[in-house]
């Protein structure tokens, strides 16, 4: 059902894009390349198991979640309408 000004499924084609944006954001954050033996953080040593896992990592478990704990993502869906942001 259109609402408005907006065609049928306007809203979720906002939502579907706002995944995919997100789904970028969170693949061109995974490391590549060769994995790093020692931490660039702590200097700890990565286990195997972590760099055949995740080919690039860099950091070690306990550096990668305090990373992890300080990513922030926009609250705001830039892709929705003027009016649909004023609400």
């Amino acid at each position: 059902m259109a609402g408005g000004w907006s065609k049928d499924g306007a809203i979720q084609e906002q939502i579907d894009d706002s995944v995919k944006d997100a789904v970028r954001h969170a693949a061109a954050r995974l490391p590549r390349g060769e994995s790093a033996r020692l931490c660039v953080e702590c200097a700890d040593p990565i286990p195997e198991a972590r760099r055949e896992a995740l080919p690039g990592v860099k950091t070690c478990v306990p550096c990668q979640t305090e990373r992890d704990g300080t990513t922030t993502l926009s609250p705001y869906n830039r892709r929705g309408s003027k009016g649909s942001q004023m609400r």
